[in-house]
């Protein structure tokens, strides 16, 4: 799906440069964000000793009980998969 954004702006400064610095910093923003999720996702891992994916699995199939532990590692797997789908808008977009 295309979108499109029209800014407009009063200002003599073009937006463009400012636009694409933002754009640049949030996607560090969000790589950081993405790496500290996945570092606590391992801490999940480790200490249950089973991937996220099984432990999904084995959620979704009720073969794990709902412990504030599982509540805390369902959530980071959450967290992950929208930092990452916002990362992935923000690193297709172009500014003409």
């Amino acid at each position: 799906m295309l979108q499109e954004i029209v800014i407009k702006t009063k200002a003599d400064e073009s937006l463009k440069p400012l636009l694409e610095v933002a754009i640049r910093s949030q996607l560090k923003v969000l790589q950081h964000g993405i790496l500290r999720t996945k570092e606590r996702l391992a801490e999940f891992e480790k200490r249950a000793g089973m991937s996220s994916t099984e432990f999904e699995k084995k959620l979704q199939a009720q073969e794990i009980s709902e412990t504030i532990e599982t509540i805390d590692w369902n959530m980071e797997l959450a967290a992950l998969r929208l930092l990452e789908g916002q990362y992935q808008s923000l690193r297709e977009a172009e500014i003409d």
